[in-house]
Order: C-alpha cells, then sequence, then structure tokens
C-alpha cells in the first residue's frame, strides 16, 4: 500500500497530493487568534469536512465547488483507515485567489469593535445607532488577505482587492474580484436564509476561491463550518450584547479569560466546544453524526 505525506499542513486540515486530486482531512486541532491550541477537540474534524459537504451539496446551482467526493472508499487505500474516515475529501485541484472573502451580516467581534470607534467596518461607513450583534441593514463584504500561519490576516477594501488580483492574474484582476464578491454575497444569502428556518443565525462568514482548469472560478477549502463562521442560536436572539455562539467564539471568549492559559483549555471547554459543532449540524442538516 503507497503511504502519503501532507503536501501541506494548515492551522487545521492536511492536504495530500493524489496526482490527478488532492485529499484534504480536517483534524481535530483547533485554532484561536491565529495559534493552534495545544489540545485536540475530538470528532471536530468530522463535523468540519461533513458540514462543508452539506453546504457544498446546497450551493451548486450558484457556484460549483472543489468537492468530489467524502467517500474513502472513492480514496487511494491509504485513506481507507478509521483515522481518515469522515474526515476526509477528495477534491478538484485548484489554483487558489489570495484573498479570504469576508461577509458580515450582523454587527459584531472586530466589526463592533471599528464601528464603535468610528462608525465604520473596514473603511464601510454604516448607520449610526447600531447595537452589539444587530442585523445590518444588508450583508457587507470586507475581503482580507491571506496570512501564513502566525500571521494576522490584514482586512482590505474592494478596490485593493483587485490590485492584489492584478497582480498575480494581469487583465482578470477585475473580472476575479466581482466575481468572488458577487458570489460571496449570493451563497451568504441562500445559506443564512436557510439556516434561519433551522434555528441559526450566521453572523458572519468567510469563503475562499480558486481556480480550475477552464479558468472558472470555484469554491474551494471549507464552507460555512463553526471554524469560519460565527453561528448563533435564533432563539434568544437579543442584540446589545454578545450572543451565545455554537462555533469557537466559546473558545475565544475562554482564552481571554484565561490570558495566563498557555493557550492549553481544560477538558469542560474541550467537550463543551465538540457539544456545541455537533448541535449546530445536527440542527442544520437534521442528522446526527455518530
Amino acid at each position: 500500500m503507497k503511504e502519503y505525506m501532507p503536501v501541506k499542513e494548515g492551522k487545521v486540515r492536511e492536504i495530500y497530493d493524489t496526482g490527478e486530486s488532492l485529499i484534504m482531512v480536517a483534524t481535530d486541532r483547533i485554532s484561536a487568534f491565529d495559534v493552534i491550541l495545544k489540545n485536540q477537540v475530538t470528532g471536530k474534524g468530522a463535523v468540519l469536512t461533513q458540514m462543508s459537504k452539506f453546504w457544498f451539496d446546497l450551493t451548486k446551482d450558484i457556484l460549483p465547488n472543489h468537492m468530489i467526493s467524502t467517500d474513502t472508499a472513492d480514496m487511494p487505500a491509504f485513506f481507507q483507515q478509521e483515522r481518515f474516515e469522515k474526515r476526509s475529501m477528495l477534491c478538484r485541484k485548484l489554483e487558489m485567489l489570495p484573498i479570504e472573502c469576508i461577509v458580515r451580516g450582523y454587527i459584531t467581534g472586530s466589526g463592533w469593535a471599528s464601528y464603535k470607534k468610528d462608525g465604520t467596518v473596514c473603511g464601510i461607513k454604516l448607520p449610526e445607532g447600531l447595537r452589539e450583534c444587530d442585523k445590518l441593514p444588508e450583508a457587507i463584504y470586507t475581503p482580507s488577505t491571506k496570512a501564513e500561519i502566525g500571521d494576522h490576516d490584514e482586512n482590505i477594501s474592494y478596490e485593493k482587492s483587485i490590485e492584489v488580483l492584478e497582480k498575480q492574474f494581469p487583465g482578470h484582476g477585475e473580472e476575479y474580484a466581482r466575481t468572488i464578491k458577487d458570489a460571496t454575497l449570493a451563497l451568504y444569502r441562500k445559506c443564512a436564509d436557510y439556516a434561519l428556518e433551522k434555528g441559526i443565525i450566521i453572523a458572519d462568514t468567510k469563503f475562499e476561491f480558486g481556480l480550475d482548469e477552464e479558468g472558472h472560478v470555484v469554491i474551494g477549502d471549507e464552507m460555512l463550518t463553526p471554524d469560519s463562521s460565527r453561528f448563533w442560536p435564533l432563539e434568544g436572539y437579543e442584540p446589545g450584547h454578545g450572543q451565545p455562539s455554537f462555533d469557537k467564539q466559546f473558545v475565544r471568549d475562554w482564552l481571554k479569560a484565561n490570558p495566563d492559559s498557555d493557550y492549553d483549555l481544560p477538558q469542560e471547554v474541550i467537550d463543551k466546544t465538540i457539544e456545541k459543532y455537533n448541535e449546530a449540524y445536527e440542527l442544520l442538516t437534521g442528522e446526527r453524526l455518530v
């Protein structure tokens, strides 16, 4: 049996190259504030992969994605091991675009901090009088650059995103910038409306896109997971303060309250985190991950 080694490791994912395609494996690692924590959150990788699969299937009518299969039977024999089950995705190879496509439907987090300071979020002027966690009049697109592990992403304007893309893809900067902005907002609208019916508010999220062999823009990486999004329960939603969440905001809050933790979580925080991830998955898909 041929063995494979990751060709790239991110904060959470490991990427394997099979020649014709890639296999993305979501580990149980968890990161916060651009740091990989010392703990594993058992089962988290399976939730991330299966949730991405769910959203990829739901949004094929808006834009194609890179997913081929999440069944390890469709992968080389090396991946037909227990440790790869449910957490592996066979994907098309893409040339990834160097932009993180962030969409915000509610004002929270760094956006709320910025708004309190000068009434803007990433340079976008917002109405006066908004409260923390208020729904925005319409969702806003706030792209950022992609940082290496250990570095911070940098928020940029839409105009700057055109420049960044033009530099890498001469003659296509404006076209790609417009395409990914429009796709980001369309994907968010469809998925946020769907989630609301299931009792979950998607406050914000990020998408990543790449180009296929024909040069078409395709969704890559993960999609609308608790790692890349803020999920709030609709029940009890009340603007004016922070909201309980189904995502790793719970971990971020604990780390902020315990600055001397050295990024080492107690077991009860780990247990609560996977419980929240599983609950979100079950609400959104109607299925339980066993």
